[in-house]
This record gives C-alpha cells, sequence and structure tokens, in this order.
C-alpha cells in the first residue's frame, strides 16, 4: 500500500510512527500528543525491550545500590503512555522501513509474528549500542554491556549467580568508570583494564590524572596501556578471566565500558544519510536531510559542536530529551530547533567530581585551533570556611581571540556543577577576558571570592594578552 492509499484508508487523520521507546522517541511523541489530539494525529509506537522512558544514567547507581529499586528509574510506563491515546507496541521490533512506501515492518519479539504499519510521519530514536569487542568469549555468560534496564537486570542477576567476587571493567570512560565504583559498593575485586594511559579520555591526560589516583584510592586496580584480547572461559562456557597481551586477570563477570555506537542498521538498511561516526544526520529541526517527513533524536544521532564547528555524536539523555520535545514539536505542525552541543558531562568516583564541556587539547589541535591552557588550584568554599575542599580547574582559550575553548574541572563536592558556567559561556561564545567579569553568586558557604572558574578565566586571560604582545 502506498503512502497516499494509506492516508486514504484513515480519512484525515495522520498518522505518527516512533520507533524506540525511550527518552528521545517518547518525549517526541507525548509532546506530538499535547499539541494534536487523537482525532488530529494517531501515534504509534514501537519499542522491543520490557521498559520505556527510562533514566540510562541511572543504572550505574541501581546496580550499586544508591538506588534502591528499578522502578525508580522509570519515568513513564507503558500503561501511562497508552492512557494518554499513544499506541504503544511493547517487545516489538522494526525490521524494515520502507522509505518509498513510507511503512515499517514490525517483529513481535515472543511470537515472532510480522505485520507492517504505514506512516505519514516517521521517528528513529532507536538509541546506541554498547560496543561489543570483536574477540573470543566476548559473548560469553558473564559479560555484560550496561545500556537498557534489561541489561542492567541481566548484571544483577549475574552478579547473584558469580561464583566469586572479581570482577573485571574493559575500558575506564565514563560508564567503566561509574560501574567499577558501582562493583566496588558491591563489594567486589575490581579490575579496570584501559586501553589509554589515564582514565577519562574525555579529559586531558594531565586531569585524567587525578581521576586514576582517586580509582586507586578506593582499591581498583588499574591496568593501563593494555588491551583485552580474549575472553577466558570455564569448561561451561562462563567468563573465568580476561587476557591481555602480557597477562591474564581473574573474573566471575566482565562489563564493557568501552563506550557505545549509534544504532543505526535499519536507517542504514533504508539508505539514510549517516555521518563519519554512524549516526544519522539531521538538519536543525532534528529531520533526516533529504526526507521531509522523517526525524530522528537520541543516541542515534550526530550533531553539531558549536565550538569546534564539526559533527560529533554525544549519546547523553539530556539532549535526547531535547530532540524528541523539538521533534513532537514538528511532526505537530509546530517550529521548533536544536541548535548543538558544547559536549558537557559530568561524572564521579564516589565523592571525587569529574567535569568538562568544550574541546580537549587534542580536539583543538584536530580542527587547527591555536590556544593558551591553564590549570589552577583553588577550593570549592571560603578557605576558612568549614567543609572547604580542593578543586582543579583547566581552561582552554583560543590564542589571540581569547574565546574560551573548553574547560575540565576535577575535585570534591560543589566542583562538577561550576562546569555549567563554562557552558553558558561557550555556547554565548564569550572570551576568557569577558568570562572575568561575570557576576556571579558569593558567600563564603559556597565559594571564595573568587570563584575557582573566574580564577582560571584571568590567568587565561592574562596568558592571551602575553601571547599578543
Amino acid at each position: 500500500m502506498d503512502m497516499s492509499a494509506a492516508r486514504d484508508a484513515r480519512g484525515t487523520k495522520e498518522r505518527l510512527v516512533v520507533i524506540g521507546g525511550d527518552a528521545a522517541g517518547m518525549s517526541a511523541a507525548s509532546q506530538a500528543r499535547r499539541l494534536r489530539g487523537p482525532d488530529e494525529l494517531e501515534i504509534v509506537a514501537f519499542e522491543r525491550g520490557h521498559f520505556t522512558s527510562f533514566s540510562a544514567c541511572g543504572i550505574p547507581y541501581w546496580v550499586g545500590g544508591d538506588v534502591g529499586e528499578r522502578d525508580l528509574l522509570i519515568a513513564r510506563t507503558p500503561e501511562e503512555h497508552r492512557a494518554r491515546d499513544i499506541d504503544l507496541r511493547m517487545r516489538t521490533e522494526v525490521t524494515e522501513i520502507d522509505v518509498a512506501a513510507g511503512r515499517v515492518r514490525a517483529r513481535d519479539v515472543d511470537s515472532g509474528t510480522e505485520s507492517w504499519t504505514s506512516y505519514d510521519k516517521l521517528v528513529i530514536a532507536t538509541g546506541a549500542r554498547p560496543v561489543r569487542p570483536d574477540m573470543p568469549g566476548a559473548d560469553a555468560p558473564g559479560v555484560h554491556g550496561v545500556q537498557t534496564l534489561d541489561d542492567g537486570q541481566a548484571l544483577l542477576d549475574s552478579l547473584a549467580r558469580a561464583r566469586g567476587r572479581r570482577a573485571v571493567v574493559i575500558g575506564a570512560g565514563y560508564i567503566g568508570v561509574e560501574m567499577a565504583e558501582s562493583l566496588i559498593k558491591r563489594g567486589y575485586e575490581v579490575t579496570v583494564v584501559n586501553r589509554g594511559r589515564e582514565p577519562m579520555s574525555t579529559l586531558d591526560p594531565d586531569m585524567g590524572r587525578l581521576v586514576h589516583r582517586a580509582m586507586s584510592g578506593l582499591g581498583i586496580t588499574m591496568v593501563d596501556d593494555a588491551e583485552v584480547t580474549k575472553v577466558l572461559t570455564d569448561d561451561d562456557g562462563r567468563v573465568r578471566a580476561v587476557a591481555t597481551a602480557d597477562a591474564e586477570y581473574p573474573a566471575d563477570v566482565v562489563v564493557l565500558g568501552i563506550g557505545v555506537r549509534p544504532e543505526t542498521a535499519l536507517a542504514r538498511a533504508a539508505g539514510l544519510p549517516l555521518g563519519t561516526r554512524g549516526g544519522l544526520l539531521t538538519d536543525r529541526a532534528m529531520r533526516v536531510r533529504g526526507h521531509e517527513n522523517i526525524w530522528a533524536g537520541g543516541d542515534c544521532v550526530e550533531v553539531l559542536d558549536l565550538v569546534s564547528g564539526q559533527l560529533r555524536h554525544v549519546p547523553l539523555g539530556t539532549h535526547a530529551n531535547k530532540h524528541g520535545q523539538i521533534i513532537g514539536t514538528n511532526a505537530a505542525g509546530g517550529y521548533a530547533t536544536f541548535p548543538g552541543v558544547v559536549g558537557t558531562a559530568v561524572s564521579k568516583v564516589c565523592d571525587l567530581e569529574i567535569a568538562r564541556t568544550g574541546l580537549r587539547e587534542k580536539d583543538a589541535r584536530r580542527v587547527g585551533l591555536k590556544f593558551e591552557t591553564v590549570t589552577i588550584e583553588s577550593t570549592s568554599r571560603a578557605g576558612y570556611y568549614p567543609g572547604a575542599s580542593p578543586m582543579t580547574v583547566k581552561m582552554i582559550a583560543e590564542r589571540r581571540t581569547g574565546r574560551l575553548l573548553g574547560v575540565q574541572i576535577v575535585g570534591r563536592e560543589g566542583a562538577a556543577k561550576r562546569v555549567d558556567i563554562a557552558a553558558v559561556a561557550l555556547t554565548a561564545g564569550l572570551t576568557v577576558e569577558q568570562m572575568t567579569a561575570l557576576d556571579l553568586g558569593y558567600a563564603p558557604p559556597f565559594s571564595p571570592v573568587w570563584d575557582p572558574v573566574l580564577v582560571a578565566a584571568r590567568k587565561a586571560a592574562a596568558k592571551v594578552r602575553a601571547s599578543m604582545a
């Protein structure tokens, strides 16, 4: 059935089909429903898993016991979505997009039954998948990626069945670091095998070294400059160790913290445009390039980096929810845009807070920018006020212009969210000189009289002026 025939069968009512039931997909469906009632717009959503509208970012804290129940991570259940006249079909995987005919093929995961559903407008929110290394044993029982609530539950089940209390985390990015902490809280001996010299490759190595020190202080064994070559298994096929070129590390459970890739196999097969990192390419309205009635958002897209001017894959729930709001508005006939990102992210290792925004040194070099860097030591509060803790701030500014390019912060309580000052400055295109005049709040319990970010800005501004002499 072609698109016009399908539309005629429904009369004047349009049908919006959404692929993916998490942040971007269901935000889009909910926003479209707010703007257009069920008599004008039919909304059909497909989700292959057991859960909708959940916080993937909260999974490490659930695994570690900080969040007591899985369901606390669910913002809205399937029943709540259906009560708002959204035809949400759970455990149903879309296996094909027929762009020419305006329809999708879906398969019931449990029964295997397949059927076609036509659409007038389509939203692709298929998310991302954990990187699973191509090596022997990577799919063995006891090896886990952590991306969905189903993944989190599988990991918890595996921990309950484990014969011992030894865990290996492969990778030391955000997921790897957070999962290492969670497993320590579970009473496991944790080894992190990291390809880099320092954890948190989203930071420059000098700042990553501070994270390394904190992780070692927790009792985590850090294996740096090493790559896992295979997962070793027992006679029953379950994981027993991981191997690098030089050593073996015993493991009763293995967690993959290597990162994620856009889940765009469907889009690729349908001939939709993908970027160099595998994410869908969209315009500012989140419309897939070259396709008037198809939108995409969340972890399956590439977005504009406002600092470098290049496209990036930035899989964060904050962006996914914004994408969904914008897509829902546009699919319902309104107009909204997503300008891009500056790359802000925060994390923690126990009480050590980690934050970054903008470009690292190597990012700036990659896009041909000349820059100056400064690193300062300060405190979270006035030095004389009880509870003041040390904080390290690194700032990168463009040489001669003084434009802020990036900030990284590592410290204790009160450190991480200071990065938001820099995120706003980056979005506004401020120079470090302009930042020194920002009217930030001050009282001894909250900050020194010169906030650490402003101290860094003053030093950066002085270094930029010196470069022009």
